[in-house]
């Protein structure tokens, strides 16, 4: 009950900002907007040059709207580990940390309820930026029925408990080794590094590609790209990762979204990375309150 108080103050808060704020909201889609448009048609333009190069993942609609889509899922998990590493040492040196540790909800359920509301906020602007991007390259998004909006959904909320999660720990090692700006700027680069290249972990050494599909973000972006570029028709792969080819098409098949390998291996990481983030973050927000430490930065 405590969590859900928490939680409608969040989404007020976040409301009021939003409607007094609106033309920063409004001003930041349309940067945004302009600035993807932009790279997509800079490098579309590069990639009858260059055809092999990194321009040819531009060469298609499909190719360029998964392009966006990568890079806004990144761009997501990029700010949801921010508000935990920054966010936390904001709030530190402003005095709300130590307030917020004085409340009978604790610093979990807050932070839980602040993330959960960005995810609310910025899953439809992203969405909408990402449906801009396709309608203006001529890509139809493959999303006609209740089902597979509903499961869209489903991919959405489950990646953002991955992030959450991931989050929390993030944010547990703030709270301890303070000012961590350098790592958690490199952590979340390399999140938004994995976005852009999730359709690739495929062509990874098989080390290497294990460890990608650890991380919260690769599978989450993988059934994205399954259901919503792809309308669940999985690829067949040679034995060097590149598709088959039959005709001048693509061989595939029709794989549901909730049977692909990678909507496993979400749920697996949704678990593992909540329950170990929030460990972890209780864990050291305990070990700084018995040290005495929790609000000096």
């Amino acid at each position: 009950m405590g969590f859900l108080l928490v939680l409608k103050a969040e989404f007020v808060r976040n409301m009021i900002v939003m409607r007094r704020y609106w033309f920063r909201t409004v001003t930041g889609m349309i940067i945004g907007y302009f600035m993807l448009m932009s790279m997509i048609m800079m490098f579309h333009s590069k990639g009858g040059v260059d055809p092999t190069g990194f321009a040819s993942k531009f060469s298609s609609p499909e190719q360029a709207t998964k392009w966006a889509l990568c890079f806004i899922v990144g761009m997501l998990a990029f700010g949801i580990v921010g508000l935990f590493s920054q966010g936390l040492q904001g709030m530190a040196q402003s005095g709300q940390l130590e307030q917020l540790c004085m409340s009978p909800h604790g610093l979990v359920s807050n932070f839980m309820a602040r993330s959960l509301m960005a995810a609310v906020t910025s899953v439809p602007t992203s969405a909408l930026m990402v449906w801009l991007i396709a309608y203006r390259v001529g890509f139809p998004v493959p999303m006609n029925t209740v089902g597979e909006f509903a499961t869209l959904v489903l991919l959405l909320m489950l990646a953002f408990l991955n992030l959450i999660g991931f989050g929390f720990m993030v944010g547990g090692l703030v709270l301890v080794f303070k000012q961590t700006g350098q790592v958690a700027v490199i952590v979340r680069m390399g999140l938004l590094g994995i976005a852009v290249m999730a359709d690739e972990v495929r062509t990874f050494p098989k080390l290497l590609g294990a460890f990608a599909h650890t991380l919260p973000i690769t599978d989450a972006t993988l059934c994205l790209i399954h259901l919503v570029i792809r309308g669940q028709m999985q690829p067949v792969y040679d034995a060097k990762g590149e598709p088959l080819m039959e005709g001048g098409k693509v061989v595939a098949n029709y794989v549901p979204i909730l049977l692909h390998p990678s909507f496993l291996l979400l749920l697996v990481n949704c678990a593992a990375w909540t329950f170990v983030g929030i460990a972890c973050f209780r864990l050291m927000e305990n070990w700084s309150r018995n040290k005495g430490t929790l609000g000096a930065y």
